[in-house]
């Protein structure tokens, strides 16, 4: 028999911080840059029917992150009343930012996601990344995480290879 107290969806918190993920070629000046976020539309065009919580905090490139960007993104993990949480950032300094919530020692799912292709152009993973992100948030034990192409990480056992242009543990390092 199903227990009917259970038949509720959890929902989950997405804190959307910029990164490549949300940004967009801007044809005028050949530069890539940020106009809005693209998490919602990539969540509404995949069909998901999960509950999310949706926070816009910044769009920036991870690499211009501020310190006080990245305790405002500290901060809104601790205040979300829901215990799973993504977080769609760049992938530059996406360790960094882990490491900063790690901190905290929150008895919450915290799944870090982003993407090395901006969504607005062809061949990009962001889709598949924030898809694979909001299930690892569903499944993983309470801790800290970066999900990429497929993969999920602990915060404190990975790298960004530059060379190959992926995520790896710190043993294939």
């Amino acid at each position: 028999m199903v227990n009917r107290a259970k038949q509720f969806m959890e929902s989950i918190t997405l804190l959307i911080t910029g990164g490549t993920l949300d940004k967009k070629y801007n044809e005028r000046n050949g530069q890539l840059e940020f106009s809005k976020s693209h998490c919602k539309e990539i969540i509404e065009n995949n069909r998901a029917s999960l509950k999310i919580n949706y926070k816009e905090l910044m769009l920036v490139d991870s690499l211009d992150m501020t310190p006080e960007q990245r305790t405002e993104i500290v901060a809104s993990c601790i205040n979300a009343t829901d215990d799973k949480i993504v977080i769609t950032h760049g992938t530059d300094t996406m360790v960094i930012t882990a490491s900063e919530i790690a901190k905290q020692n929150l008895s919450k799912t915290i799944v870090l996601t982003g993407a090395m292709i901006p969504f607005s152009l062809k061949k990009s993973e962001a889709e598949f990344n924030i898809g694979t992100a909001l299930a690892f948030a569903q499944t993983l034990s309470v801790g800290v995480y970066i999900a990429m192409n497929g993969q999920f990480f602990k915060w404190d056992n990975v790298r960004k290879n530059l060379e190959l242009g992926k995520f790896e543990t710190l043993a294939n390092a």
